[in-house]
């Protein structure tokens, strides 16, 4: 990331400026000139990787029922909600899109409706990423530190983050053992909740540094204004194109200074 700019990452592209984890979507965050782009993947019946972020369908789609019920075929023709008809992209449809591009790739491994990680979904995803020769940019991203580990014993080198909100640092014994668990795994960047992050900022940035630091997810413009205005790496928003604006008025006024 260059100098000490602020990293804007579209979260599910840029799900309030179209439909989230859409492929249409994914052409329009790209061509906004931010960062980085976070988008979800599962596993469907048949075994193909497809992008959302429901282990489920009916928030975002027009169908029913569980994704990993449903073969890649049938998702791709389960309408996305506000779509225009377009359905489910598989997971190589969508880093077409992205091809050429040095956006960062925030690919989140996704559990199943029971929050069971899909079994063998990180060595694909560390092959594909190898086979597209996309070591710069891919960044493998979960909850579940446990996919982390998995990831790192395939490939140590392999970029990871792991996102952390209350209910995740409470299952690891509490946030500075959270923050401890992943400041050990090296390399590691974590984005924290934004307000179990404002409440901590201090323990965040002693344990890991700005550099491994990210917020989520922001999306007002003062609250956004606030966030680039922190020692922080990124942060995720779901109006990158307000985060944008932002940063450029906070630029402006610096160089008046």
């Amino acid at each position: 990331m260059p100098g000490n700019r602020v990293a804007i990452i579209g979260h599910r592209g840029a799900r309030d400026l179209w439909p989230e984890n859409s492929l249409d979507g994914f052409r329009r965050t790209r061509a906004l000139g931010i960062e980085g782009v976070e988008f979800d993947v599962h596993v469907t019946r048949d075994g193909e990787l497809v992008v959302l972020h429901d282990a489920t369908l009916e928030r975002t789609t027009e169908g029913q029922g569980l994704v990993a019920d449903r073969t890649a075929a049938e998702l791709a023709a389960t309408r996305l909600r506000d779509g225009g008809g377009a359905g489910i992209p598989t997971l190589d449809q969508v880093l077409d899109v992205f091809a050429g591009s040095d956006i960062e790739l925030h690919i989140e491994i996704k559990t199943d409706a029971d929050g069971r990680l899909y079994p063998g979904l990180e060595k694909r995803l560390v092959d594909i990423i190898a086979r597209r020769k996309l070591h710069d940019t891919a960044i493998l991203t979960c909850f579940v530190p446990k996919a982390l580990k998995i990831v790192r014993e395939i490939s140590p080198r392999q970029r990871v983050l792991a996102s952390v909100n209350e209910r995740s640092a409470e299952s690891m014994g509490g946030l500075a053992a959270a923050l401890d668990r992943f400041a050990a795994l090296d390399g590691c960047l974590v984005a924290v909740e934004k307000g179990l992050l404002a409440a901590n900022l201090e323990l965040c940035l002693d344990r890991l540094g700005r550099d491994r630091l990210g917020a989520w997810v922001t999306n007002e413009p003062a609250d956004l204004a606030r966030w680039l205005s922190q020692p922080v790496r990124q942060i995720t928003s779901d109006r990158p194109d307000l985060a944008l604006q932002q940063r450029r008025l906070l630029s402006g006024s610096l160089h008046s200074d």
